[in-house]
């Protein structure tokens, strides 16, 4: 224990900073990935609840092989493949690569949340809002999805936590966030085991509010309902 306060005695100072900075990183590939995987993953919700069955089988396929890779697997090859394969037009920033490669992940989870959450509503709402006059388009902007949302907010809430986790990864491809940060001072201090318990701090501190703030919506869409 000395020597771990020997450490942040001798390098905070020098730390703090840099590792803040990481940390608007972390949120900014968090923030942006977040909205990528929503976006894809309602989409592929929609279109599994299609009529049309290359629609269906399209979006079952992508569901399945997305979910059964890991998240690293998929930043691999984003990253990766592209310039083997000689493919420079699809050579992306590092930056850029995380957010595709954890969207894409991201957004075959969400897709099986958002349909669960949307065939968990009686039938009885959709032929309602058919009966007014609705197409499926107004009825499921209207009507469907501002009741799915208090479902589904609870376990989308835990995969935005779970997200800003799992930006850690994202350092093997060199993105610009806490991890990568943390492990650039840890070989150039010689201390990882201080670097990664302030890490460890860092991602609980950015954690922790989210946390209180999804508590805090549930509550207030359990209110008004």
């Amino acid at each position: 224990m000395s020597e771990l306060l020997a450490a942040y005695h001798d390098n905070i100072r020098d730390w703090l900073p840099q590792m803040m900075l990481a940390s608007l990183g972390t949120l900014k590939l968090t923030i942006v990935s977040f909205f990528a995987a929503v976006g894809l993953g309602l989409a592929l919700s929609l279109a599994r609840l299609s009529r049309h069955w290359l629609l269906r089988s399209a979006a079952i396929s992508y569901v399945e092989i997305a979910r059964g890779l890991p998240a690293l697997v998929i930043l691999y090859i984003v990253y990766f493949v592209p310039p083997q394969i000689g493919a420079t037009w699809l050579i992306l920033s590092s930056f850029s690569a995380a957010v595709i490669g954890l969207g894409l992940h991201g957004g075959a989870i969400l897709s099986e949340v958002f349909r669960s959450g949307i065939e968990a509503l009686h039938s009885g709402q959709k032929e309602a809002a058919y009966s007014l006059g609705m197409t499926p388009v107004t009825a499921m902007a209207y009507i469907i999805l501002p009741q799915a949302a208090r479902i589904v907010l609870p376990p989308v809430a835990n995969y935005a936590i779970g997200l800003l986790k799992d930006t850690a990864v994202c350092a093997l491809i060199a993105a610009p966030e806490l991890m990568l940060r943390a492990k650039d001072l840890a070989s150039s201090s010689f201390e990882p085991m201080a670097v990664f318990v302030l890490a460890a701090a860092f991602y609980f501190a950015m954690s922790y509010p989210l946390s209180l703030g999804v508590r805090y919506m549930e509550h207030r869409l359990n209110y008004r309902h």
